[in-house]
């Protein structure tokens, strides 16, 4: 239950999203965030906002983990859009790396989801968002954030 504790404290981010989601690009755009993180509840819960500089808003995180279940739900907000997602991402840690994965719209057009957090060491460690159209057949990696504690 405490997975995400690896997590808490200051970070320098370096995103590195897809300009054109689901369209067959491999252009990147780049721009830098600043991540803060807490643990709450005993390590059963894990809030982090970060600020996107360059982009002029905002992302808030919220991490719950179900003892029942043994796996964590993750929830995202973001200051631009001003709504806190209702759909979870749903997943576990094994070791170093956790996954978890949830059904979304983008654009209108109905995805499969997957966030893959590695934890590389107690300074360094990766998210990457992918979306899949074709039922977890192929995965498109569309975000990533590089983090190094501050």
């Amino acid at each position: 239950m405490n997975d995400f504790d690896f997590y808490a404290g200051t970070w320098n981010v370096v995103n590195r999203r897809l300009v054109k989601i689901l369209a067959g690009s491999d252009e990147w755009d780049e721009f830098p965030g600043v991540s803060v993180a807490t643990r709450h509840f005993d390590g059963a819960a894990s809030f982090d906002e970060i600020a996107f500089p360059t982009k002029g808003w905002h992302g808030l995180t919220v991490r719950i983990y179900n003892p029942a279940t043994e796996q964590w739900s993750i929830y995202w907000a973001s200051s631009a859009r001003g709504v806190l997602d209702t759909s979870p991402m749903v997943g576990s840690f094994t070791g170093n790396r956790g996954e978890f994965y949830g059904d979304d719209v983008f654009e209108g057009r109905p995805i499969r989801c997957r966030f893959i957090w590695t934890v590389i060491d107690e300074n360094t460690c990766r998210w990457e968002q992918a979306f899949s159209v074709d039922g977890e057949q192929t995965w498109e990696t569309n975000w990533t954030m590089d983090s190094t504690r501050v």
